[in-house]
């Protein structure tokens, strides 16, 4: 039997509660602030940059630009990745706050423990926005647009666990927006012939991890009225991640293909798909610590498509 047919059962007592940080060393009225935007893991915004980099690194290649120009984009979405990704932990932590203090997996964060108010949590984002404003304000014009307008999926994206049985896809539009975004920053304009297969693909990917972590709330999301793929996948949730993980692999190929990669392109998704191929593979669906360490793990994909952009733009150049 599939492991994936058995129900996660977990009593509050019994969750693991979180290991401790960095964090667990400052002061005790900035801590609460801090795991708030989850800055001390950095799964969510690895996750988020990814997409960026790919974006950046192909358009790069097709552009011949100097080498000097892709690093230093890639700084700036890195740090933007962190930025968003704080900020959009905290957005969400605030729609969240009830329902985050019923699930098991959720209820020591900040809000849900009562260490912080809304309104708290909310004075906290308006800084956090306004950096990130200010750094979409840096690209180019049309970039500035493109980035701003990504701002009210990430805003909406939190009520659409209480209204579509498919919230992942939500997330999987707003937050891949960087594989289009990356390529615009530096051309001024996208090449939708080849980066609308990358966003899919990514997004595709972006359906996989989510939905593998959140096997990990399944049966709290039933109890509380959310919902989520978990639920409509059931039984067959492993095989459809499987599936998830091939379309998101084959659509970065041929965005690949789209923009002239060479060899070594296609050499790092390979190794990205044989990552993805053990992980769904051996992950234990049982196992509350291997589910929340999976986002992490995915991550990896993240680094080995990139990787092997990188090195035949390098190759490329030389």
């Amino acid at each position: 039997m599939d492991k994936s047919l058995i129900t996660i059962n977990q009593h509050f007592e019994d969750y693991p509660g979180p290991a401790p940080t960095w964090v667990d060393n400052l002061p005790s009225n900035i801590r609460p602030y801090i795991y708030l935007t989850r800055v001390d893991n950095p799964a969510g915004t690895l996750l988020l940059f990814y997409p960026c980099a790919w974006s950046v690194t192909m358009v790069c290649y097709t552009l011949r630009a100097p080498i000097t120009m892709a690093w230093t984009y890639l700084g700036f979405f890195l740090v933007a990745s962190q930025v968003f990704h704080a900020a959009g932990c905290v957005i969400d932590d605030i729609w969240d706050k009830d329902i985050d203090a019923a699930t098991s997996r959720t209820r020591k964060r900040p809000l849900a423990a009562g260490d912080l108010s809304r309104l708290q949590a909310f004075m906290s984002l308006v800084p956090q926005l306004a950096l990130g404003v200010w750094m979409f304000m840096q690209l180019n014009e049309f970039s500035t647009v493109f980035g701003l307008s990504s701002l009210v999926l990430v805003v909406l994206y939190p009520a659409m666990k209480r209204v579509i049985n498919y919230p992942q896809a939500v997330l999987a539009v707003c937050f891949n927006w960087g594989a289009l975004l990356g390529a615009a920053s530096i051309a001024g304009a996208i090449d939708w012939r080849v980066y609308v297969p990358l966003y899919i693909g990514a997004g595709c990917w972006t359906v996989e991890y989510d939905t593998l972590c959140a096997l990990t709330d399944r049966d709290d999301d039933i109890k509380n009225g959310i919902h989520s793929a978990t639920i409509i996948f059931g039984d067959q949730v492993r095989s459809v991640l499987f599936m998830f993980a091939f379309v998101a692999c084959s659509l970065v190929t041929y965005a690949g293909i789209l923009n002239g990669h060479g060899f070594l392109f296609f050499v790092g998704v390979a190794l990205g798909a044989l990552h993805l191929v053990r992980l769904l593979a051996t992950i234990d669906i049982e196992h509350m610590e291997s589910l929340e360490a999976s986002l992490l793990n995915n991550a990896w994909f993240g680094f080995w498509v990139w990787a092997g952009a990188m090195t035949d733009y390098v190759v490329m150049m030389q």
